[in-house]
């Protein structure tokens, strides 16, 4: 077969493109297609690390997963991972390239381009279908010059586009008919098709409203998505996913909310445990007392978070914790801050500096430009029970209590620091909780009992359920054919879908 592309762009952020080109892909791959999921520009500071030795947004991971292949670099060739409000460090294909505030960005797009069309052209040459997914908002026509990751990147490739739009979220048919208003009369023509997500209810109340959208757009429906719950079971891209999914009852598992928080798919596992309750602690709420465990997860920016969780009273919650006999456990970047002291000598994540750590493991930890990035397996301590999980972070943490390490990898290396009580302890490696074995042991050490199900083999059988629901309620077989067919409109011409001489 001919590898064709679709692309499934949205009318703003969070409207469900992520699962929607997850569960397209697993139904796809089902069909027997060799399926690669890839997303041009993506930002995130929740990252997968790939097997061949780089980073993507870790909805890129899980996509490559449902169409059951590996992650790649290219699924994912340019990744902002953001380090303050205006500015990002920028990754590309899987490798830092360097840091950039927002305004800078603008002028790395176009030679950011040249990447993100190699990345797509290694894809295609493996597939018979890239589903590829936008970013944000189809219709952000300010942002439209240099554009790589919807409308740029869509007429660069001649990639033909679905546009998505919630109606969960409220006011659907402006958003898809106020999108068509907007666009540039051939980035309009590269859209063959319009879907609704997340509709709750009975379809008939709407059928009016979707024939109102094709009317007014001259793009054909190709479907009503329903609600599907069980996407709250698959691994969130942003935190937001997580709020609004605690558990009342059973052990308390606390995690403050840093600005920067990353890599919070930590948490997933111990979300879908019936017994025990995942308590997110917004800024100004203190931790709650009746913690069993207070979980610091990962962070793109420790010192400046570190400052954070001391602005919030957190580090006062977090001692009278500990002297009421809690365990904490401290992820990557939280376990950095455990330690005494948090170098930056190079102004890596900031400003060059030095802080004062929290105090509770007696390490200290200084901050190097070389960031490991690694799939890892081996032996926590003292138990020996097994593990496999992902190292991705950047600094060298030494003390007394590293003497104590958590873990044992399978290459001999020890990680992490456990203090002489046990109770608080720190580790680099991230995915511990998603190996059933390492979740079982840390339940056993808060006094509660396994109940959930195998964690990676429920993804796999939520994501089969997905791809069911979408087969149901989607127009695949027409979707196939409009990646077929290609980006040129009936009626039209490849000439005149072409990228004007000298645009990004």
């Amino acid at each position: 077969m001919t590898p064709r592309a679709l692309m499934i762009q949205g009318t703003g952020s969070d409207v469900g493109k992520s699962l929607i080109v997850a569960g397209l892909a697993r139904a796809f791959a089902r069909r027997g297609l060799r399926v690669r999921p890839f997303k041009p520009q993506n930002m995130s500071n929740n990252a997968a690390v790939t097997p061949d030795g780089g980073e993507i947004g870790r909805a890129q991971a899980l996509q490559a997963r449902a169409a059951g292949v590996a992650p790649s670099v290219h699924m994912n060739p340019v990744l902002l991972k953001p380090q303050s409000e205006i500015g990002a460090q920028v990754v590309v294909q899987g490798r830092m390239a360097g840091t950039a505030r927002a305004r800078e960005y603008q002028a790395w797009k176009p030679r950011l381009m040249g990447a993100v069309l190699d990345s797509f052209a290694r894809l295609s040459a493996e597939a018979d279908l890239v589903l590829v997914e936008g970013a944000g908002s189809a219709s952000e026509v300010n942002l439209r010059a240099g554009d790589i990751a919807n409308m740029g990147f869509a007429r660069a490739s001649l990639t033909p586009v679905v546009l998505l739009g919630d109606i969960d979220r409220g006011g659907v048919i402006a958003s898809l008919v106020g999108t068509r208003a907007v666009l540039d009369p051939q980035d309009a023509a590269l859209v063959r098709g319009f879907l609704v997500n997340r509709f709750r209810g009975d379809p008939s109340l709407f059928a009016e409203g979707m024939e109102l959208i094709a009317a007014r757009t001259g793009w054909p429906s190709l479907g009503l998505v329903p609600h599907f719950p069980e996407a709250a079971r698959l691994p969130a891209e942003d935190v937001l996913g997580l709020r609004g999914a605690e558990r009342p009852g059973g052990r308390v598992v606390a995690v403050p909310v840093l600005p920067r928080i990353a890599n919070f798919d930590d948490l997933d596992p111990l979300r879908a445990e019936p017994g025990v309750s995942v308590v997110l602690v917004e800024p100004g709420t203190p931790l709650p007392a009746a913690a069993d465990l207070v979980l610091l997860p990962g962070s793109k920016t420790t010192i400046p978070d570190l400052h954070f969780l001391r602005a919030q009273g957190w580090d006062i919650d977090l001692k009278a914790h500990v002297r009421r006999g809690g365990r904490v456990l401290g992820l990557c970047g939280g376990y950095q801050m455990l330690g005494t002291r948090l170098s930056d000598p190079h102004g890596i994540e900031g400003e060059p500096g030095e802080v004062e750590g929290l105090g509770l493991l007696d390490v200290a930890t200084v901050m190097t430009p070389d960031k490991r990035l690694a799939a890892v397996t081996g032996t926590s301590l003292p138990e020996g029970t097994p593990f496999r999980g992902y190292e991705m972070h950047i600094g060298e943490t030494a003390g007394p209590d590293a003497a104590r390490p958590l873990l044992r990898l399978a290459d001999g290396r020890p990680d992490g620091a456990v203090s002489p009580d046990g109770r608080v302890c720190g580790t680099y490696v991230h995915g511990l909780f998603a190996d059933d074995r390492q979740r079982a042991l840390w339940l056993a050490r808060l006094g509660a009992a396994p109940g959930g199900e195998a964690y990676e083999a429920g993804i796999e059988a939520v994501l089969d359920r997905l791809a069911d629901h979408l087969e149901r309620h989607v127009a695949c077989d027409r979707l196939l054919a409009i990646a077929r067919e290609g980006a040129v409109p009936d009626g039209g011409s490849p000439a005149a879908m072409a990228l004007p001489s000298g645009s990004g």
